[in-house]
């Protein structure tokens, strides 16, 4: 039987390579089951199936897939159609088989037209190979590298060669590495004997400082892309949730090639390859704003604004004739009010509502005698201020069975009149994230205010994820909250008031509502159900980029 714990966790080079909207994958040799777990939190409408011939193991792994086979994969191939998969994975099983070239070919008609299949090997070159055989410490172990299970030995070239011979197209490879510093250590003393042998340092190195090689490869090579994106400075959440986020996620799609930072720069290109800038939140309001999108013109790139707040917010917006808009060949944003906004000045815009990028497993509603509310907003103290004494109220009146998690806002923390209270100052986006899975309210409040309609309700869709029962402003959440289904809507204080009070005395209601948000982010706000769309977006650009140039020109003639 199996070492109970194989599988138990995600090889995260694996799980990055899987396309995130595959509909229907197959995990070889799943174990426990870790990686099918993690990308169903990713994508849920996914069929994942796997093989799996240890009966303990495919027990556990029956809980993360919709059908677990327990066959031999030597001896029978996978009870699924040709032509079906969107990904197949080997991950740790080639070495194992007796004859992995064959499975390989077999194998390899499963795959759809535009199918993945993903490898992970271990690498004979590895220095521990040669560091043991010289120092005659040679033994095969139980795990591990030198497993004695491990049938079959491959280096780069040997798996790049097993693809080919099973008709795929090799489209990237990458090296895992582990204990870096012993690896350059070793080839250092090995530098002499590298030398007689005509083999340098570095190309030693190179080759066997990596422990294991996953490789992604499939039936045609893909159409390329590369997308760049200038960020915001980092402050909480906003370049994870509009850029970074997306952008692994477009990177699960073979073809696509993404970078991202403040000062990102497209890579030399053949002219024919896709390339789209995108520039997060740019104001575009200085004096040499119009050379700077020249430049950026000059690379052939189209210029896409990624936009997500009410731009009156700055006034120099407008005082440089929208030229953030105007300067660019399309816009691309959260809400149908910011592109209605938008559409004054640029012909071109997109809605890519803010999404998850998966769906946490719930992390809260441990204690039925107690209730945390979440608040953690950036910038909201006019927003909260007319609830707060209410609030304090409640949380009198609680004696302790309602607690306030507050995230930034130090003057609102310092208004809640309780010992029932926590603060953290403004954090990364992960640790913002945490600290809301273990609350059970969040308190979402919005003035009705020109700025605050502008907004996207992604801290509804954050809250929802974690299983957070949202009390919420009608201001933006009322377009996205069922009262008394995936949420509460709380117009004013009163009705905070009441509705605190009966969620206190019945918290089901609160786990209830908690449970129903998490099946809507599920079902609607998840970046896999965006990844088409998206691509498809920005490769249309680029198919129409000599009509969208023309049109910039004509709106701006400097930039010419």
């Amino acid at each position: 039987m199996t070492e109970p714990s194989y599988g138990s966790s995600a090889n995260p080079h694996l799980l990055a390579r899987i396309p995130l909207d595959a509909r229907r994958v197959l995990d070889v040799g799943c174990g426990a089951g870790a990686l099918g777990a993690a990308f169903r939190r990713r994508n849920p409408a996914a069929r994942l199936e796997a093989v799996e011939p240890d009966a303990a193991l495919a027990a556990r792994a029956e809980a993360h897939y919709d059908a677990v086979h327990r066959i031999d994969i030597e001896t029978t191939a996978p009870p699924v159609p040709a032509g079906s998969l969107d990904a197949l994975v080997f991950g740790d099983v080639l070495e194992h088989l007796r004859d992995p070239w064959a499975v390989l070919k077999r194998d390899a008609a499963l795959l759809s037209e535009d199918g993945v299949l993903l490898v992970c090997v271990p690498n004979v070159e590895h220095w521990s190979f040669a560091a043991r055989l010289l120092g005659g410490r040679w033994r095969y172990e139980e795990t591990g590298l030198f497993d004695r299970t491990h049938l079959r030995w491959f280096t780069r070239d040997a798996m790049r060669q097993a693809l080919e011979a099973a008709g795929l197209v090799p489209l990237e490879v990458v090296p895992r590495i582990f204990e870096l510093p012993r690896a350059q250590a070793f080839a250092k003393a090995m530098a002499p004997a590298l030398a007689a042998l005509g083999t340098t340092q570095e190309d030693w190195l190179r080759r066997s400082a990596p422990l294991q090689y996953v490789w992604r490869a499939g039936r045609r090579r893909p159409a390329p892309i590369v997308l760049a994106a200038r960020t915001l400075r980092p402050v909480g959440g906003v370049n994870d949730v509009r850029v970074l986020q997306p952008f692994e996620a477009l990177a699960t799609r073979p073809g696509v090639a993404t970078r991202a930072g403040q000062d990102a720069e497209l890579p030399q290109l053949p002219p024919e390859v896709p390339r789209i800038l995108i520039l997060q939140r740019r104001l575009l309001d200085r004096p040499d704003s119009v050379a700077y999108l020249r430049q950026l013109r000059a690379t052939g790139a189209v210029l896409v604004q990624e936009f997500d707040d009410d731009p009156a917010h700055w006034p120099s917006i407008a005082g440089n004739d929208h030229l953030a808009f105007r300067g660019v060949h399309a816009v691309q944003t959260s809400t149908a009010p910011l592109r209605d906004l938008f559409s004054e000045f640029n012909d071109e815009i997109a809605v890519f509502p803010n999404a998850l990028a998966e769906l946490p497993e719930p992390a809260n509603f441990r204690d039925p005698n107690r209730l945390t509310l979440f608040f953690g907003a950036l910038n909201r103290q006019a927003d909260i201020a007319p609830f707060l004494p209410v609030l304090n109220q409640v949380l009198a009146e609680a004696d302790g069975r309602l607690a306030v998690e507050v995230v930034h806002d130090q003057a609102s923390f310092a208004a809640l009149d309780t010992p029932h209270k926590r603060f953290t100052p403004t954090i990364d986006y992960a640790g913002y994230r945490k600290l809301m899975a273990g609350c059970e309210l969040a308190f979402l409040p919005l003035a009705d205010t020109r700025f605050n309609r502008m907004k996207s309700d992604l801290k509804a869709v954050e809250a929802g994820g974690h299983r957070l029962c949202c009390l919420a402003s009608p201001v933006v959440y009322a377009g996205s909250l069922r009262h008394g289904e995936t949420g509460l809507i709380v117009p004013d204080a009163e009705s905070l008031g009441r509705e605190l009070r009966a969620l206190l005395a019945e918290p089901a209601r609160a786990l209830a509502m908690g449970e129903a948000a998490r099946a809507w982010v599920r079902d609607q706000r998840l970046l896999a159900r965006q990844l088409a769309p998206r691509l498809d977006w920005y490769r249309g650009l680029w198919a129409r980029r000599a009509a969208l140039d023309a049109a910039l020109v004509k709106r701006v003639p400097a930039l010419g």
